[in-house]
């Protein structure tokens, strides 16, 4: 039995000074005021352990450098061990299937695959990772790449997505160019390489995404829109049975979506950097015009835990709330009742966070009752 005393506990509805008890892996006790023996939390906030529905992190500690891939499984466990000092108990792992442009993203799947089926269950990694597919629809291999994961129990969220210039978050064209020139490329080759993607995009995206949404209405994996930009394409979307917006890059994607039932997630770097690094529309913003039901860490796993806890700060919503932006609603999302609420009969992933100032600082995290970090 773990006992946490002298402690604020982040509730559903209301913050309370109290004790909070720990046995079998279970929160089995919630009470006010303290208790004369246990770990003394010194005034330090309870939280549920978060939930992050989409991280690129693992794609960044297998490329540090663009021309430097590092070694999967020590990725995997880097990235691991990022995820749980930044109090993420339950990652949703993002993995890109089908890439347009080059092969690392399909070669760190591959191996993400592999790595995860043979780490997952041996205790070597601090968070509990599950899969979330990103599906690239105008990719000709994205059919028998998502049929190799698709029944795979740690596959939780499907993804469409389109990253053609000229489409949702390139549908500038001249930024698109720029951006292709910062990498290098010359004006000929970017001209071949929008020729040659806009190609692929008209050949295969309908029939991609339709392969995608009769596998997730199989498999009963919930699947989120990427990038939305028009009210037409969020209509489209929830007419074809795609719940959750992820990403909206304009306050009216974002409306539209809240008035037609769909569940939204917005970056939580957006928030941390004071807006978005591509010109879209601030996270801040939409969280104050509640249309935000979750956070994810998009590409920084401490975003979470920042943003959630600036979001309080500055006002936009209460403490409660901004935490469950990060535990509660995206456990909700994907069907892990059994998470993200502290409260009596949940699994007891929960985090010790000290504010400095304003600013959160990890000091200890628990999955399932264990101390992971």
């Amino acid at each position: 039995m773990t006992v946490l005393t002298n402690a604020e506990i982040v509730l559903a509805d209301r913050v309370i000074t109290g004790t909070l008890v720990i046995a079998n892996g279970l929160i089995t006790e919630i009470t006010p005021g303290t208790h004369p023996t246990g770990i003394d939390c010194a005034g330090d906030y309870l939280i549920p352990g978060i939930v992050d529905l989409h991280t690129d992190n693992l794609e960044r500690q297998v490329l540090p450098r663009s021309n430097a891939r590092w070694p999967s499984r020590s990725a995997l466990l880097a990235h691991d061990a990022q995820c749980a000092i930044a109090g993420v108990t339950t990652v949703f792992d993002a993995l890109c299937l089908g890439d347009s442009l080059d092969n690392q993203r399909h070669q760190t799947f591959v191996d993400g695959m592999r790595d995860l089926r043979d780490l997952a269950d041996t205790g070597a990694l601090k968070a509990e990772h599950f899969l979330h597919l990103r599906c690239e629809l105008p990719a000709a291999d994205l059919p028998a790449l998502l049929d190799s994961a698709i029944g795979d129990p740690r596959t939780r969220l499907l993804s469409v997505m389109d990253h053609s210039p000229g489409v949702g978050q390139f549908a500038d064209l001249e930024k698109y160019r720029a951006m292709r020139r910062h990498d290098g490329h010359t004006e000929d080759a970017i001209t071949a390489m929008i020729e040659r993607l806009t190609h692929a995009q008209s050949r295969f995206t309908r029939p991609n995404r339709a392969a995608v949404l009769e596998r997730a209405r199989t498999s009963a994996v919930p699947i989120a829109s990427h990038d939305d930009r028009t009210t037409g394409e969020i209509a489209r979307n929830h007419d074809e049975g795609i719940a959750i917006a992820e990403f909206p890059v304009t306050r009216e994607a974002a409306a539209a979506a809240r008035a037609c039932g769909m569940s939204i997630i917005a970056g939580a770097p957006n928030i941390v950097r004071g807006g978005s690094h591509s010109g879209n529309v601030a996270a801040i913003d939409l969280i104050r015009d509640r249309l935000v039901d979750a956070l994810a860490s998009d590409y920084v796993p401490a975003a979470m835990l920042e943003a959630a806890f600036a979001c309080a700060h500055i006002g936009a919503c209460t403490l409660p709330e901004a935490i469950a932006l990060i535990t509660a609603n995206p456990a909700a999302m994907v069907g892990l009742t059994d998470r993200g609420r502290l409260a009596p009969g949940q699994r007891a992933d929960l985090i010790r966070v000290h504010l400095h100032e304003t600013h959160p600082i990890v000091r200890a995290v628990w999955r399932a009752g264990d101390r992971v970090a």
